[in-house]
């Protein structure tokens, strides 16, 4: 049997009330979830611990050194101020991509006389070691 509603005939007083007394249930639960939940995190907070003292100290992430790689005159590498082969460098980029994926930067100080074709040789191995970062290096005339 279908129960009529307030546009057919039903006026307000013969209305079927809405049982609001679960609605009031679910809101003081939800009030009393939320303040346990404010209160433990406060108590986290007020924790009477000496934190250790140091001398030096760090932030837990610091960006990576940048690489910076020099090509003399003659196209040799140099990373460090120790020469190196093409191999070398290039297992030095992919070791530096790998240890600082996506934050490793390479900076490319190539000589004015030497060719471009060594300069853009690194270029082409820091792509190689996933290395996305890297600038070359000149000197501003005046």
């Amino acid at each position: 049997m279908r129960m009529p509603t307030l546009g057919e005939g039903i006026d307000e007083i013969n209305a079927v009330p809405i049982n609001a007394i679960n609605f009031v249930d679910i809101i003081f639960n939800l009030l009393i979830f939320f303040m346990a939940m404010a209160r433990f995190g406060q108590e986290e907070r007020q924790l009477d611990a000496v934190l250790p003292e140091a001398s030096s100290a760090a932030p837990m992430t610091m960006p990576p050194k940048e690489l910076v790689v020099n090509v003399d005159r003659d196209g040799r590498y140099f990373v460090r101020q120790r020469p190196c082969t093409e191999s070398d460098l290039a297992a030095q980029l992919r070791q530096a991509g790998a240890d600082n994926p996506g934050l490793q930067s390479v900076l490319i100080r190539g000589d004015g006389r030497a060719g471009w074709k060594a300069v853009a040789r690194v270029m082409g191995l820091c792509n190689a070691a996933k290395v996305t970062d890297y600038r070359v290096a000149v000197v501003q005339e005046d």
